[in-house]
């Protein structure tokens, strides 16, 4: 659907009052694409997105007026697909160099974005030291990861050292979906793997989460997922069902598995229907339910129809609005408050 045909379907369903959709929002799911990512990741023989999907045109000019127009304060961004499974030098020399464009990014705009830092996984070793540089010298706002790295998710142990790391500084975590290795072997009926694979990426996230109970191993982890957790809200009682299935799983059940999951924070890109909204709302406590557009990969008509929709029904009280439109990602990013200097 173009621009001018996703306004005017926009239009026709908007029963809510004209003006941006937000008041003072932080958005914390808004992709940037550095100018020379795209050879970068060809150069090391990786597509720059998914198959069928074309890359959107990026500047930050485009993105502060998107902002402006939404009523978006501002967004904390991330570079997807961050650092492909690569080998060691190449990997760190890609998210060192994507890091310092960010850090460029916000002392040029320092109330208007904030950023998360990329880690050359899977080299933990590696992933430790960008971390450190990334928060400690150049002042990032959180990390960005994707739900795998060449196969290897999130939660796998391997990754511990990286997780008890932030679980102990308590940096923000935002994981982005990334197309699972087993797509080329799965039917794909001619359709994009975001499509409805990227749901089902975050699903699995949360599986190892719980089942390998790193959320009560490194209990300061302050993760953050797209697009309202996928399908969490629907499949997260499904979740506890392990030990029933098989006994065996009993030894390694989360204690208290949907409590765990409701400390996850979950981000509304493309959750703000009357469909997705009710399962995410009796799901995820409004403290932990947080802006996000994905915009440029989704179009600002399309942000701006997710908001108003979620506006309309998603049953939010005024206090429970400010907490989505701002008050719970300035928890997570102090240096974006209100009253902040906003300088890293």
């Amino acid at each position: 659907m173009d621009n001018a045909k996703g306004r005017a379907a926009l239009a026709d369903t908007d029963q809510t009052p004209a003006g941006p959709p937000w008041a003072d929002a932080i958005d914390v799911h808004h992709h940037v694409i550095p100018d020379f990512y795209g050879a970068a990741l060809e150069a090391l023989g990786f597509a720059t997105t998914l198959p069928g999907v074309e890359p959107p045109r990026w500047d930050a000019e485009a993105s502060i007026a998107m902002m402006d127009r939404q009523g978006i304060r501002a967004a904390v961004v991330s570079v997807w697909p961050g650092v492909p499974a690569a080998r060691r030098a190449p990997a760190v020399d890609l998210a060192r160099r994507v890091n310092e464009w960010m850090a460029a990014l916000v002392d040029a705009h320092p109330t208007r974005f904030g950023a998360y830092a990329i880690l050359p996984l899977p080299h933990v070793d590696a992933a430790l030291e960008e971390l450190t540089y990334a928060l400690d010298v150049l002042g990032l706002d959180g990390i960005g990861l994707v739900t795998n790295v060449g196969g290897t998710y999130v939660g796998d142990t391997s990754f511990d050292p990286v997780l008890e790391e932030l679980g102990r500084r308590g940096t923000p975590i935002f994981v982005h979906p990334a197309a699972s290795p087993a797509l080329p072997q799965q039917p794909n009926f001619g359709l994009p793997g975001s499509l409805y694979e990227f749901p089902f990426e975050t699903v699995r996230l949360a599986g190892q989460l719980l089942y390998n109970r790193t959320l009560e191993r490194y209990p300061g982890l302050r993760f953050i997922l797209s697009h309202g957790g996928g399908g969490i809200p629907y499949m997260a009682e499904r979740l506890t069902y392990g030990p029933i299935i098989d006994p065996a799983l009993a030894e390694r059940a989360s204690e208290d598995p949907i409590g765990a999951l409701q400390r996850i924070h979950y981000d509304v890109a493309m959750t703000g229907n009357r469909f997705s909204l009710p399962s995410l709302r009796a799901f995820a406590p409004s403290d932990h339910i947080l802006v996000g557009t994905d915009f440029p990969f989704m179009p600002e008509w399309s942000s701006e129809d997710n908001a108003r929709q979620l506006l309309q029904f998603g049953g939010f009280g005024e206090q429970e609005l400010a907490q989505v439109d701002h008050a719970n990602a300035e928890l997570l990013f102090p240096r974006l408050r209100r009253d902040s200097n906003a300088s890293r």
